[in-house]
């Protein structure tokens, strides 16, 4: 009775650690990274996929180390929730894009998958208070997370701050990071309606 939750379990774990292959391949292939980045005049040329591919991107190695690590270990927290975690990885990051395309129109690339790292915390820190106010693992690593992010951009967001981007001219995309923490927080009350939603229908 529990081989459709195992394989589940599998589904993600293989599906996570595919797109931290691809993340890491495009360190490989400078084609596939103009292919893939978020690009602001492609965009808005039609060229769509970026805005979901341009966060499979990094500028550099520390960047995409420290970016698809945490991506890894987040994932595997969703392991009981496949269809959650499906869900959130097909809609968050092309959110996160279009409220960059939208608001801010003064980035002309983006890339790394740190914001929808942060959106998927800020989905877990309010699973954990919902289950308990007095939960605090999970909203603690989220404020840390976003303190670092804050203390890096308060110097300058210049390269990366402790993770050295491989460019000099690129920063850290502190809007990116608000949006991610915005959706994460409005998927997480979506979810809840849902849920009690289907409980009311089911009764």
């Amino acid at each position: 009775m529990h081989k459709p939750t195992v394989r589940l379990h599998y589904v993600v774990a293989l599906s996570a650690l595919g797109l931290a292959a691809i993340a890491i391949a495009l360190e490989f292939s400078p084609s596939g990274r103009s292919l893939f980045i978020y690009d602001r005049s492609l965009v808005g040329q039609g060229e769509l996929w970026r805005l979901w591919t341009g966060h499979l991107v990094h500028f550099g190695w520390a960047h995409c180390a420290v970016d698809t690590g945490l991506f890894l270990i987040l994932s595997w927290l969703f392991r009981q929730a496949s269809v959650l975690w499906t869900s959130l990885l097909l809609v968050l990051p092309p959110a996160i894009s279009t409220a960059l395309y939208v608001f801010d129109q003064g980035m002309r690339q983006y890339g790394g998958l740190s914001a929808v790292n942060l959106g998927l915390l800020a989905f877990l820190a309010c699973q954990g208070w919902q289950r308990d106010w007095f939960d605090w693992f999970w909203p603690t690593v989220l404020i840390l997370y976003v303190a670092e992010l804050c203390l890096e951009q308060a110097y300058g967001g210049h390269r990366g701050g402790m993770i050295r981007f491989s460019e000099s001219d690129v920063s850290i995309a502190t809007a990116a990071h608000i949006y991610a923490a915005i959706f994460g927080v409005t998927f997480w009350t979506l979810a809840i309606i849902l849920r009690k939603h289907r409980a009311r229908t089911d009764n």
